[in-house]
């Protein structure tokens, strides 16, 4: 039997997101061999979005994690992680969100990140006005051009105007470098190198100004093997905890293992040579180019057309897939696939044993 075949698929409904559990627990001893101090690891939860997922991570000595939004720094504080960066820059009734989550779970050490004097003030006054003080990193902007502030006087001047604001810490500063994911890894050293230069220089120049040294925060999962050789950062990898195909694919020198699939049924049988599956865009990340999963049990499939219910897919002989077969897929994306559904089904060796719920799908828990 192959590692990903189910003893009790007949109990699965369709489509759905199974979870295995051994191989999440591979992944992550692998990443804790990848990095020479377990404490210098904050990865990113995006990908997973569960409270027994990260329970797993801090069963494993992880003690600082990174998310996108405040139901996954939710999800972190109810599960007593220590310390959590919202990696992303709280605008609005956010800071107010915010504001919520560090007085409900006081446990955790919550922080987040600001790239521009306004919404560095605005935090510190909701904060201020409440007493208490918000950790706060300066956001790079590194070359990913989504976010942050270019590395320079600009945000030399930012960071020691975090300083005179009473209701903000400066922490240290935070680069994504996102857009850097070649293939050839002397091409993203080189890419991830240069681009890093920058927050190394702007890191002096803080110190250069009697300011403490500053914690930065840096990279993903493609460059994390780079910034792991580096002293003292904090890296962010989050992919690696489920992996697919995309990254299995074009990040070689990481060997994770797919450890969450798609699992999807044939609902029809068309012709000779095609078949339907229940697996519509819905069901897996669709925001890119076909293929957007690849079947374990039917590498060669080939996909035809998608649409919100349903893939078309052409194979040699669709008569060994009759209705009712069932596909095990590793899909392209794993993160947005994840956030399309309520639950995962979660197997322990070849058999599902117990569902997850996906807490952090929601754009709110509780705060």
């Amino acid at each position: 039997m192959e590692w990903y075949q189910l003893t009790n698929a007949a109990q699965v409904d369709s489509p759905a997101v199974v979870i295995y559990k051994d191989r999440v627990a591979e992944n992550i001893s692998l990443l804790k061999t990848m990095i020479d101090d377990i404490q210098r690891l904050r990865p990113h939860v995006k990908t997973n979005k569960i409270s027994e997922v990260a329970q797993l991570m801090l069963e494993a000595g992880i003690q600082r994690f990174k998310c996108a939004t405040i139901a996954e720094a939710e999800m972190l504080g109810m599960v007593n992680a220590p310390d959590v960066l919202l990696a992303y820059q709280p605008v609005g009734p956010k800071v107010v969100r915010l504001l919520e989550l560090v007085q409900k779970y006081p446990q955790t050490v919550f922080s987040c990140i600001t790239d521009n004097p306004e919404t560095a003030l605005a935090i510190s006054d909701i904060f201020a006005a409440q007493g208490r003080r918000l950790p706060v990193y300066v956001d790079l902007n590194v070359g990913m051009n989504r976010t942050g502030i270019k590395p320079g006087a600009a945000a030399l001047e930012l960071y020691q105007y975090l300083h005179k604001l009473p209701g903000v810490i400066p922490a240290g500063l935070h680069a994504y470098d996102g857009h850097i994911h070649d293939t050839d890894m002397d091409v993203r050293k080189e890419k991830c190198d240069a681009a890093y230069a920058p927050v190394a220089a702007l890191a002096d120049q803080i110190e250069a100004s009697n300011l403490p040294q500053p914690v930065i925060v840096a990279g993903g999962s493609p460059t994390f093997p780079i910034h792991a050789k580096r002293k003292h950062i904090q890296c962010s990898p989050g992919t690696f905890i489920f992996w697919d195909w995309g990254y299995g694919r074009n990040l070689p020198e990481q060997a994770f293992k797919w450890a969450v699939l798609v699992i999807s049924r044939v609902i029809s049988v068309i012709d000779e040579t095609h078949i339907c599956l229940d697996l519509g865009h819905k069901s897996v990340a669709a925001e890119s180019p076909q293929p957007r999963v690849h079947f374990l049990n039917a590498p060669a499939a080939t996909p035809v057309s998608q649409s919100e219910e349903h893939l078309v897919l052409k194979v040699a002989d669709a008569s060994l897939y009759p209705v009712g077969t069932v596909f095990y897929g590793v899909p392209l994306h794993i993160c947005p696939t994840v956030a399309l559904y309520e639950k995962a089904y979660v197997a322990t060796g070849n058999t599902v044993t117990a569902n997850w719920r996906i807490i952090a799908r929601d754009r709110q828990i509780v705060v």
